[in-house]
């Protein structure tokens, strides 16, 4: 008996229907295989941010009508950013075409870090900055992030240093002078009336800073501040640093226990945004970027708001820190080079250009020679008149050097993960005594590296770069042997890798 048919006819291999699809499929993919792929004329520059895109409009106006070259026009796409991080990190691993110059974020250019140096997918631009003096033009610091193994493969588009805001109308009405402020310690303590529970609810009216560990920029840059981080000058893993311990315990009196001072109030949403109006929050850490975000979002804080250097975590330590980054990248499949750095310069180092920018995204350029420019000096409303630009001007030379090391969201992620245990401990145990903390700092800190190290060691493509170049590298580091002594939390940052004669790559 013939078994039942268990598909339709039509799927039969002897039906004419599926030979016609399958001589359509074989032709369409014959027409696209030997089409030749679409030649592009000039010059093509990524970016991921509108405000960007915004100020590069009249520039490259401006730079179009000067080339007689077809070939040397410029455009500007907008592309989302998860988008660009996928067509970017797949175009440099595949060597396909990506744009002639890319804006990349500071994450996202570690990521094209993790191997070999010879296969990083953007020109290394370290012995052209150095012969055309760039290295001195620019903000030393700002370099940090783009460098690997001693080379720069990126112009800095930003310096980023960050200020505290506060709600100066309610510290004015308290009778607090911010200005006598110097450290961490003193400002919980002056500003701790202000959380009264004048309502009776049983909570505080109002916290003092806007932090949680789920913003881990915030969490590293308040590492770095104290002169902490997780790879040292070297390169080496320092995750479970007493530096490290000592701050994360006290983040963690922050945020959890009797003595609980912070709220996680986000930015860029309604939400967030109400709690800021209503003051629910008095203070926050504010990046260069954020200032000018601040004022197109909530025009009613204008007048209210007042900026000053970071409390330290001692006194004689650093007031400032940084948040985020983004750098110009010239990748290898280029064709032009000569044309693309000449345009990279005219887009990165155009002083008008600095000041448009900062009118409108209050962001300070790297290039120190336009911080001599009236714009950064003009007073702001929104900051009660304050001098805002050169407020972060001044503390643009202090920010910490950054690792690019691919790792560092990994480590990052890990001692976020210390830190909630911490909240939770502090939380069960009623603990207010960062110094009570101390010891489960130090073991969660220590497995937080052991778990870094694993996840470092299986890179074999990278430790056999570092074997022919006979370097430490920042993806293949060796593990820091524990300090003999308690290191001060105002360590200060290393000198940034370059070398003063770079080799030929």
């Amino acid at each position: 008996m013939r078994p039942p048919r268990r598909f339709p006819a039509f799927f039969s291999w002897t039906t004419p229907a599926v030979w016609l699809l399958l001589v359509i499929a074989l032709v369409t993919t014959a027409l696209i295989w030997l089409r030749p792929p679409p030649v592009r004329a000039g010059l093509s520059l990524w970016v991921f941010a509108q405000p960007h895109q915004s100020a590069y409009v009249p520039v490259i106006k401006q730079w179009n009508a000067e080339q007689t070259d077809p070939a040397h026009r410029a455009e500007c796409l907008l592309i989302d950013f998860p988008a660009l991080e996928r067509r970017l990190l797949s175009g440099l691993l595949s060597g396909t075409p990506v744009g002639e110059l890319v804006e990349v974020e500071r994450a996202v250019a570690a990521r094209t870090f993790t191997g070999p140096l010879d296969d990083i997918g953007f020109y290394d631009l370290t012995d052209r900055l150095k012969a055309e003096g760039l290295l001195d033009v620019l903000n030393p610091p700002s370099f940090a992030p783009w460098i690997s193994r001693g080379r720069v493969f990126g112009i800095p588009h930003d310096v980023h240093p960050v200020l505290l805001v506060y709600r100066s109308d309610l510290t004015d009405a308290a009778g607090i002078d911010m200005s006598k402020i110097e450290t961490w310690e003193e400002f919980f303590t002056a500003l701790r009336p202000l959380m009264a529970d004048a309502n009776g609810d049983g909570h505080p009216d109002r916290y003092l800073m806007n932090f949680w560990p789920s913003n881990v920029v915030l969490l590293e840059g308040l590492l770095l501040q104290a002169g902490g981080g997780f790879f040292g000058p070297d390169e080496r893993l320092v995750i479970d640093s007493e530096v490290n311990a000592r701050v994360l315990a006290s983040l963690a009196t922050w945020c959890g226990g009797p003595a609980r001072v912070a709220l996680d109030v986000p930015d860029f949403n309604a939400a967030g945004n109400t709690l800021r109006l209503r003051g629910t929050v008095v203070a926050a850490l504010m990046p260069d970027w954020l200032a000018g975000r601040w004022r197109i979002d909530m025009p009613e804080l204008a007048g209210k708001l007042r900026l000053m250097p970071m409390p330290a975590w001692e006194r004689g330590g650093m007031r400032t820190t940084t948040y985020g980054g983004t750098m110009l990248g010239i990748p290898k499949s280029t064709k032009d080079f000569e044309a693309a750095w000449r345009f990279a310069k005219r887009l990165y180092l155009d002083p008008e250009t600095h000041v448009s920018f900062f009118r409108e995204t209050n962001i300070i350029p790297p290039v120190k020679t336009s911080w001599n420019h009236p714009a950064f000096s003009e007073p702001n409303p929104y900051f009660g008149g304050q001098l805002v630009g050169k407020l972060y001007i001044d503390q643009a030379g202090n920010i910490p050097v950054r690792t690019s090391s691919p790792y560092n969201n990994f480590a990052l992620d890990r001692v976020a993960d210390a830190l909630l245990q911490l909240i939770d401990v502090a939380e069960r145990e009623n603990v207010s005594d960062p110094t009570a903390l101390l010891e489960a700092a130090r073991a969660k800190l220590r497995e937080a590296q052991r778990q870094t190290a694993r996840q470092i060691e299986r890179n074999v493509f990278f430790r056999a770069d570092a074997d022919r170049s006979g370097a430490s590298t920042s993806a293949n580091p060796t593990v820091a042997p524990a300090a003999s002594a308690t290191p001060p939390l105002s360590t200060a940052p290393a000198a940034l890798p370059l070398p003063s004669a770079p080799p030929t790559p």
